[in-house]
C-alpha cells in the first residue's frame, strides 16, 4: 500500500504490543468494545475492571499515562452531552446537593461516560501501537470491503496534501493584507473554500490519471503480508476474554 503515514496518535517502540499484526489487534479492539457495551450498566465494579485491564495493555505497551489522558479529551462533546442527561430526563427525581436529578438520567449518564470512555481508551492504544499504513493492511486483511480501505487511504494520503494547500493560500491572504475579522470577510474565506474545492478536484484527476497510466486497476498492491501465528492470537485475545469473563459475572452477581 505504498509509505506510510505518520500521525500524531502513534507512539513508535519495540513492545510486544507493538509487535502484533494489526488485523489481531482491531479484532482485539472490537471484541473488547462489544462487550464493554454489552456489559450492565449496574455493574458499576465492572468498568473499574475494565479500566484496570486497559492500564495492563497501555504498561505492557509503554505508553505513558499523559499520552492516553491528552488523547481522551476527543470525547468531551459526549461528556458534555452526559452531564445534561440527569437534568432532561423524564421519570424518578432525586435530590443531589440541592438539584432535582433524573435517576434515569443519572444511569444513563453513567452508562454514556464509563462505555465511552473505555471505548475511546481502547481506540486510542490501538492508534499508539499501530501506524496507519498497518492499520489499512489490517482492515484489508478482516476482509473489509475494498473500496471502503481503497477511500480511507486515499483520505489518509491526500489529508495532509489539503492542508498543506489551505496553509499556502492563508499565507497568500495575510501577505496581500487581509485578516477574518467579521461577517463582511465572510465573501472572501467562501471564495478561498470554493478554489481549495477545484483545485483539490483537479488534483485528484492528476493523481488519477498518473496511478491509471502506472497500472492502477482499482486497488492497491500489498508490498508485504501480514502474518500472524497463534501465539500473537492468544496474546491479543487475552483482553477481550478477560473482559467477558467480567461481563458474564457482571450479568450473574
Amino acid at each position: 500500500m505504498g509509505a506510510g503515514h505518520a500521525h500524531r496518535l502513534h507512539r513508535p517502540g519495540d513492545s510486544r504490543v507493538h509487535a502484533l499484526a494489526p488485523h489481531i489487534k482491531l479484532a482485539a479492539t472490537f471484541a473488547f468494545v462489544v462487550v464493554v457495551v454489552s456489559t450492565p450498566r449496574e455493574a458499576m465494579w465492572a468498568f473499574g475492571a475494565y479500566a484496570v485491564l486497559l492500564a495492563a495493555v497501555a504498561v505492557a505497551a509503554r505508553v505513558p499515562a499523559g499520552f492516553l489522558l491528552k488523547r481522551l479529551l476527543i470525547e468531551v462533546p459526549f461528556v458534555a452531552f452526559a452531564v445534561l442527561m440527569p437534568f432532561v430526563a423524564n421519570g424518578e427525581r432525586v435530590d443531589v446537593l440541592g438539584l432535582s436529578l433524573s435517576v434515569n438520567g443519572l444511569w444513563g449518564a453513567w452508562n454514556v461516560l464509563a462505555k465511552g470512555t473505555l471505548g475511546v481508551a481502547a481506540s486510542v492504544l490501538l492508534a499508539s501501537t499501530t501506524e496507519l499504513r498497518a492499520l489499512l493492511l489490517g482492515l484489508q486483511r478482516l476482509r473489509l470491503p475494498p473500496l471502503l480501505v481503497q477511500i480511507a487511504s486515499f483520505m489518509i494520503r491526500y489529508g495532509d496534501v489539503i492542508t498543506d494547500e489551505m496553509r499556502r493560500m492563508r499565507i497568500a491572504r495575510e501577505s496581500r493584507g487581509f485578516e477574518a475579522r467579521g461577517m463582511r470577510h465572510w465573501g472572501v474565506l467562501a471564495k478561498s473554500a470554493g478554489a481549495l474545492f477545484i483545485r483539490s478536484y483537479e488534483r485528484g484527476e492528476r493523481v488519477h490519471l498518473a496511478m491509471v497510466s502506472r497500472g492502477y486497476a482499482g486497488s492497491m498492491p500489498v508490498i508485504d503480508e501480514v502474518r500472524a501465528d497463534r501465539a500473537q492470537w492468544s496474546y491479543a485475545l487475552a483482553l477481550p476474554g478477560a473482559a467477558l469473563l467480567i461481563c458474564l459475572l457482571g450479568w450473574t452477581l
